[in-house]
């Protein structure tokens, strides 16, 4: 916590009311990741919200170049649930990114904050919905490599997926951050393939199906022995979690779902 707040005061973040570019009026300071910090802000020509992204000064040629080839992959995904690059300013002590604010709340608020529960039927259709927008992603050949909660939304019953800061071409060598020291759980959610998606979408389901558990003994067990789920929908998670033969692809991961839902 008292790293946390060292960190923000040395990045100094910007206040509300500075104005970017002569046409992006800062409303809020989001957050700051590993490489980023987050605003939302109003465009003043379109009168919009938006969010701006600007590269931290700690690790700051790393963060550039993140911030620079996210810009250049959301300019390859036009995509209604994904945010749109609406411009991308680089200088010398500063680059900046300008996106689409897309409307909703990330599952993360909606359970731990809200208190949302969602049942085995519930979540597999969520599920299904971040894989239809995964699979547009995939046919880019991009691995988003960060399918966390606080990136992928909810909003009148859609889903969308954010923060592409990660994304990289599907077999790229030269990444511009390395998993080779990572533990091999992170590993599982950086390496290049789309596989390091399904990865994250089995701990993504998993969150969901764990929001309405309550346990019954303080004895730790694994997710197969305390979640009370259909045989099917253990098979899809131990496909995901690569437990099982891996799936390689949305389309057999969306047949699976098709299957199972059409049975509930």
């Amino acid at each position: 916590m008292v790293r946390n707040f060292i960190e923000y005061l040395l990045e100094r973040p910007l206040k509300k009311g500075v104005i970017l570019q002569c046409r992006y009026e800062i409303i809020d300071f989001v957050g700051m990741g590993s490489y980023g910090i987050v605003y939302l802000a109003l465009d003043l020509d379109t009168s919009k919200l938006v969010i701006i992204k600007q590269n931290r000064r700690k690790r700051e040629k790393l963060s550039k170049a993140l911030l620079k080839k996210e810009a250049q992959t959301l300019h390859v995904l036009l995509h209604p649930h994904i945010p749109k690059c609406i411009d991308f300013v680089e200088e010398a002590s500063k680059s900046t990114l300008i996106m689409e604010h897309m409307e909703g709340k990330n599952f993360e608020e909606l359970v731990l904050v809200t208190g949302k529960i969602y049942n085995e039927n519930e979540s597999l259709r969520i599920l299904q919905k971040v894989v239809e927008v995964v699979e547009y992603i995939h046919s880019k050949n991009i691995v988003h490599r960060d399918l966390r909660l606080p990136n992928i939304l909810f909003h009148n019953d859609e889903v969308f997926i954010i923060d592409f800061g990660l994304a990289v071409f599907q077999h790229e060598t030269e990444n511009i951050t390395s998993t080779l020291d990572a533990s091999f759980e992170k590993r599982l959610y950086r390496e290049p393939l789309f596989e390091s998606d399904f990865y994250a979408l089995g701990h993504f389901l998993l969150f969901l199906l764990y929001s309405g558990y309550e346990p019954s003994s303080r004895k730790e067990k694994s997710w197969e022995d305390e979640l009370a789920i259909t045989n099917n929908t253990r098979s899809l998670l131990r496909k995901l979690l690569k437990i099982d033969k891996p799936y390689k692809s949305c389309r057999a991961l969306l047949d699976d779902l098709q299957v199972i839902l059409s049975k509930a």
